[in-house]
């Protein structure tokens, strides 16, 4: 195993292509990145794993959704830098419930492919709305609030989460429950549209939580100031 992962040249990055093709029909699924020990785990497993740039950390296909991929071969290009594996994919490889990745025509924008999955319940509203927000980017700003945000830049995006986080505060004081509901939900989105505009998922917030969980609040404080 060793001498397989050796091939490839790690001294140009870190990080290693991968181009994922259905093993029966040669479709192209997905393309992802994976780190040496993604790649060991997927050669000793057979399953395959990647590493997450947004996330920040390895995954294994399917962990959430159980939507795996099996690996049938390992072929690597000529450069030892861009990998193909076919696998079987249980499921759909797309997080939309889309079979592929490649669902978007680039000039008209058209979609080609239906979702044949409901991913809502399998990646939870917070996943689900951060990867629509990341989907609005570059949708057109006169039909989409979210792609107006991206339009108007940092400011905008910035200047609306401070002001919802007023308007959460303000439905505090007042003791208004169903005003603080709404006003936490319009923060929320506000926060993950400024995050996906530096595209940090939020799994990494949720690994900084667990990361809290055995740790007292004034410990982590302290821990801060190292």
């Amino acid at each position: 195993m060793s001498e397989a992962i050796n091939r490839v040249d790690w001294a140009k990055s870190e990080l290693l292509p991968v181009i994922v093709q259905d093993v029966q029909t040669n479709e192209i699924l997905m393309m992802a990145y994976m780190n040496k020990e993604a790649l060991e785990l997927s050669l000793s497993t057979k399953v395959a794993h990647y590493f997450s740039r947004s996330k920040q950390r390895m995954w294994k296909k399917g962990e959430t959704s159980g939507h795996t991929q099996a690996i049938h071969s390992f072929h690597i290009d000529c450069d030892n830098d861009t990998l193909i594996i076919k696998v079987t994919q249980e499921g759909v490889a797309c997080h939309t419930g889309r079979k592929s990745c490649f669902f978007t025509e680039l000039q008209t924008g058209e979609t080609t492919s239906e979702v044949e999955v409901d991913s809502h319940a399998m990646y939870g509203v917070i996943d689900t709305l951060y990867h629509t927000i990341q989907e609005r980017k570059n949708a057109d700003p006169t039909r989409s609030w979210t792609a107006k945000l991206f339009a108007k830049g940092d400011n905008t995006i910035l200047k609306k989460v401070v002001e919802e986080a007023g308007e959460f505060c303000f439905a505090y004081k007042d003791n208004d429950e169903k005003e603080m509901v709404y006003e936490a939900a319009d923060l929320t989105y506000h926060m993950l549209v400024a995050l996906a505009a530096k595209n940090i998922s939020p799994d990494r917030i949720k690994q900084e939580l667990a990361r809290r969980f055995d740790m007292s609040g004034i410990a982590e404080k302290n821990s801060r100031k190292d």
